[in-house]
């Protein structure tokens, strides 16, 4: 059986990461192709129980390691209880994040040597990396503007403006850096543009045709 593809999309906060995912997964499925949708920090019962630690501001401090430790923890359980299960029963996975915003949120953000966050990856995941990886950007003003629109922020998106500059950066960086990987859409243009912009990714990759 042929191993299914793993996509991952990226990005800060209000980007439409949701939104554009839905799109991908309906392009992906009208090709004939099994999707699998997962989410990171999550993904499982257990790493979701991570995800409600991390992201929720207590009143015990959380050290930068301890964040990036616990993460790693929640993607172990996803990759080797979800992700890597579905790929080699020839399903697609498309994950909301994955190691890439390691790099960004506690490398980039956070200031962790990205030599910490890639040896860690290497122990976590191996050679389990995305097929591609979508990063939607956009200047930290609008996505923070957006994402204040939806919700409550939860710890991460309480940071300030600087931090996310720093992830921003971090992630255009790392695009750079592996362009056989990365796609980088700008989600500055209207929502029509971007999903079609998303199609013509999925139709590329899975060689559909469509109507």
């Amino acid at each position: 059986m042929e191993r299914g593809k793993f996509i991952t999309v990226e990005g800060i906060e209000g980007v439409g990461k949701s939104t554009n995912i839905d799109v991908l997964v309906r392009r992906i499925e009208a090709a004939g192709h099994r999707v699998l949708t997962t989410r990171e920090p999550g993904g499982t019962p257990l790493a979701e129980d991570i995800r409600n630690i991390v992201q929720h501001r207590g009143d015990e401090p959380i050290p930068e390691i301890a964040e990036l430790l616990l993460i790693f923890a929640a993607r172990s359980l996803n990759v080797n209880n979800v992700i890597l299960p579905a790929l080699e029963a020839g399903t697609w996975v498309i994950s909301d994040r994955f190691t890439d915003s390691s790099r960004a949120y506690q490398g980039g953000g956070r200031g962790i040597p990205m030599e910490t966050v890639d040896r860690i990856a290497d122990w976590v995941h191996g050679d389990i990396w995305p097929d591609l990886t979508i990063l939607l950007d956009a200047p930290v003003e609008v996505g923070m503007e957006r994402a204040g629109n939806r919700s409550a922020p939860d710890r991460f998106e309480q940071e300030r403006h600087d931090f996310f500059q720093r992830v921003r950066e971090c992630y255009l960086q790392i695009a750079s850096n592996e362009p056989s990987r990365f796609v980088i859409i700008d989600t500055t243009q209207s929502l029509a543009e971007v999903s079609a912009e998303v199609e013509a990714l999925a139709d590329l990759l899975t060689g559909y045709d469509s109507p």
